[in-house]
């Protein structure tokens, strides 16, 4: 291991001591680093709430990768479907923000295990550096909290690959970890179950408002045989009352008639009674 490695793996080792120990470990490092003094003594000791994340990358690793990997692949997504690309936003989001809840859950456990008090305002500043990353910060190292940049923060994005990007376009890669390897892969699997989980939750929802227009669909449908019935029923009555009353008036002319043809009767008896008198 060469100079270099060995100063970085002593910063490393500072960062990694309880936040209390941190000044004095720095600047015992300094009086021995030569050279390199200077740079030692710029090492800026973070608040509890770096100091706390911090202790997530050097003691739960695997909670780190998934971190990091979950919002690589959302800030992907959601650069993707920004230049006009497919992607499932809710998805990758989804998987980024239970990978933050798993991460938050984890890095409190470690503040309660040392002397630093879980204040609302120390769990704030956690939950909010912990969207935020990754960061320009070397990882273990954070000397400052962070705030999320935001959705707003990728619409510069929209048309053009980022430089890091572009780089990769022109450049091999280098060999990712085993670890961060794995922890992207947990992540698409995540996310392909987050979509096929929405994708299920979408098909009920479907098949829900299609049972309930169906539900509908049949009550009008009752309803409106029920008027049918009720206008039959209707129609008959009025006919039934159109005959009867078509009776009655044949009754009244018939009854009119022979009232009539008995009065000319009358008349003409009287007549002849009068012709006879004569």
């Amino acid at each position: 291991m060469g100079p270099s490695r060995t100063l970085d793996a002593e910063i490393d080792r500072l960062y990694q001591l309880p936040l209390d120990e941190f000044t004095a470990a720095r600047n015992a490092l300094a009086k021995q680093s030569g050279g390199d003094a200077a740079r030692i003594r710029a090492l800026t000791k973070p608040p509890v709430p770096a100091w706390a994340v911090n202790q997530l990358f050097w003691r739960e690793r695997s909670t780190w990768d998934d971190l990091i990997a979950a919002a690589e692949n959302a800030r992907k997504v959601n650069r993707a479907v920004l230049a006009g690309r497919g992607g499932d936003v809710r998805a990758a989001n989804k998987v980024h923000e239970e990978a933050v809840e798993q991460a938050l859950k984890s890095t409190l456990s470690l503040l309660a295990a040392s002397p630093h008090p879980a204040t609302d305002a120390t769990r704030q500043a956690i939950s909010t550096t912990l969207r935020a990353l990754p960061a320009g910060e070397p990882p273990g190292r954070l000397t400052r909290p962070l705030q999320p940049g935001g959705f707003e923060a990728l619409a510069g994005l929209s048309l053009k690959k980022s430089t890091k990007e572009t780089k990769e376009t022109k450049e091999p890669k280098a060999k990712e970890p085993e670890g961060r390897k794995d922890a992207a892969a947990r992540v698409r699997q995540r996310q392909a179950e987050a979509a096929a989980a929405r994708a299920l939750k979408d098909a009920e929802a479907a098949a829900r408002r299609g049972e309930f227009e169906k539900a509908r669909a049949e009550r009008e449908a009752r309803r409106a045989a029920e008027a049918v019935e009720k206008a039959r029923d209707a129609v008959a009555r009025a006919t039934e009352e159109l005959e009867r009353a078509e009776r009655d008036a044949k009754q009244a002319s018939d009854a009119s008639r022979t009232a009539a043809d008995r009065a000319r009767k009358a008349q003409e008896a009287v007549a002849r009674a009068k012709a006879g008198e004569d």
